[in-house]
């Protein structure tokens, strides 16, 4: 694994604003792009708090 790709895991925010994120974030919680925003619009920009709430760990 890179350390960009290892640096990416160990983020604890998800910036909705990048697209770069919106889509490796949609790829690592295995859901569309709606669902993210909407998840994050919910509980926040804690990547941990919206695989919480998507019930991925």
């Amino acid at each position: 694994m890179s350390d960009d790709l290892h640096a990416r895991d160990e983020r604890s925010s998800i910036d909705i604003n990048k697209a770069s994120e919106v889509q490796y974030w949609c790829e690592r919680l295995g859901v569309s792009e709606q669902v993210l925003r909407q998840t994050v619009a919910d509980v926040g920009v804690s990547a941990e708090q919206v695989a919480e709430r998507l019930g991925v760990r």
